[in-house]
C-alpha cells in the first residue's frame, strides 16, 4: 500500500516537472539576463515552505558563482531589509502569488533599487504585477491528496531555481576550479583541488609486464598489484598498451589454450594516458566518459610513471592521499 502511494506521489511530481519544462521559455531567458547584468547579489525570499526552498536556491547560487543570500520576508519587515542593496536582484517565490508578507515587502525592495523576478504558480496574481520578470512554475495539482500541502509546487520551484543556477553557471563559464574555491572543505572540494600526482600509485605498486609476457605472468602481475590491470612496456620501459582482467576473460572464451596468448596479442595498444598534473576531477570525468576503471600516468617520453584506479579517487567515499 505504502509503495503504491509513493509511486503516485513521484508520478505527480515528475509530471509537474515535465509540464514545467514545456512552459520554460522567454521569461526564463529574461530572468537569466537580469541576473547576469546585475552587479549586486541575488536575494532569494519566500515564506513557509517556499522560504525553505528559497534557502536552498540561495545556497546553490552562491556555490556556483552567483553571490546570493536568503532574506526572510517577516524578518525583512522588522529590520533585515538592510541586507538588500540597490542593484540586487530579488528572486521571490510564491505559488499562490498572494503571500501577504511578500506583497508588503516587494514594493520596499523595488524602492531601494532592486529588480524583482517572481517564481509563481499564478501569473495573474497580485505579486505578478510587482515582478519585473514573472516565471511560471505552476503545476496542475499537488501530490497531497487534499491538494493543499505544498509538494509538487515546491519541487517545481526548487527545480526552476536549479535551472537558473545552472544556466548562469554555464553563461559565466564557471569551471571546476571556481567550484573548488567555493568548496575548500569537504570531500568534493578536496577531490577537485588535488592532483593525480597526490594519489597515484608509484614504483613497484604500478603493474607492468613486457610485450613477451606469458598469460600466466600477466595473471600473476594483475593479481599481485590488485588494480585489475597491468601496463605493457617494451625493453626501454616505453608504454605499449594495457591489459585489463576483462581482456583475459574474453581471450579465454575465444581460445582457452593459454599458450597462444601473450601481452602483445592481449593488450589494448593505445590506452588512455594522463599527466601527473591533471586534477582528480578531470581524471574521474575521463573515466566516466570512457567507462574505464584505470588510467595510466605517463611522462613526456611515454614511460609509465604511475597508475590511478577509480577506487583511489573515491576510496570508500574519501580521497586517499599517499
Amino acid at each position: 500500500m505504502s509503495a503504491s502511494i509513493a509511486k503516485r506521489v513521484l508520478k505527480i511530481e515528475a509530471e509537474g516537472l515535465l509540464q514545467l519544462a514545456k512552459k520554460t521559455g522567454k521569461s526564463f531567458d529574461q530572468a537569466v539576463r537580469v541576473i547576469l547584468k546585475s552587479r549586486g547579489r541575488v536575494v532569494v525570499t519566500g515564506m513557509g515552505k517556499s522560504g525553505l526552498i528559497a534557502r536552498k536556491i540561495a545556497a546553490t547560487f552562491s556555490s556556483t558563482g552567483t553571490p546570493s543570500l536568503f532574506l526572510s520576508p517577516a524578518e525583512a519587515l522588522h529590520g533585515d531589509l538592510g541586507k538588500a542593496s540597490k542593484g540586487d536582484v530579488v528572486l521571490a517565490i510564491s505559488n499562490s502569488g498572494e503571500t501577504d508578507e511578500l506583497k508588503t515587502l516587494l514594493p520596499h525592495l523595488k524602492k531601494i533599487g532592486c529588480r524583482v523576478i517572481l517564481l509563481t504558480g499564478n501569473v495573474s496574481s497580485s505579486l505578478s504585477k510587482l515582478g519585473d520578470v514573472v516565471v511560471d512554475v505552476g503545476v496542475r495539482k499537488e501530490a497531497c491528496p487534499l491538494n493543499l500541502s505544498p509538494t509538487a509546487s515546491t519541487t517545481a520551484a526548487l527545480a526552476m531555481g536549479d535551472a537558473l543556477a545552472v544556466a548562469l553557471l554555464e553563461d559565466r563559464g564557471f569551471t571546476e576550479k571556481d567550484f573548488a574555491l567555493f568548496h575548500p572543505g569537504g570531500e568534493l572540494g578536496r577531490r577537485l583541488q588535488l592532483k593525480v600526482s597526490d594519489i597515484m600509485r608509484r614504483g613497484n605498486k604500478v603493474p607492468r609486464v613486457l610485450l613477451s609476457a606469458s598469460f600466466q605472468t600477466i595473471v600473476r602481475e594483475i593479481n599481485a598489484k590488485k588494480v585489475g590491470a597491468t601496463c605493457v612496456v617494451d625493453g626501454s620501459n616505453k608504454l605499449k598498451g594495457i591489459i585489463v582482467d576483462g581482456d583475459l576473460r574474453r581471450a579465454m572464451l575465444k581460445n582457452p589454450d593459454i599458450r597462444v596468448w601473450n601481452a602483445r596479442n592481449l593488450r589494448t595498444p593505445r590506452p588512455s594516458v594522463i599527466s601527473s598534473g591533471m586534477t582528480l576531477a578531470l581524471a574521474l570525468q575521463l573515466m566516466e566518459e570512457k567507462s574505464i576503471f584505470q588510467l595510466i600516468v605517463a611522462d613526456g617520453k611515454g614511460r609509465p610513471l604511475g597508475l590511478v584506479h577509480l577506487h583511489d579517487l573515491l576510496g570508500r567515499g574519501r580521497v586517499k592521499i599517499t
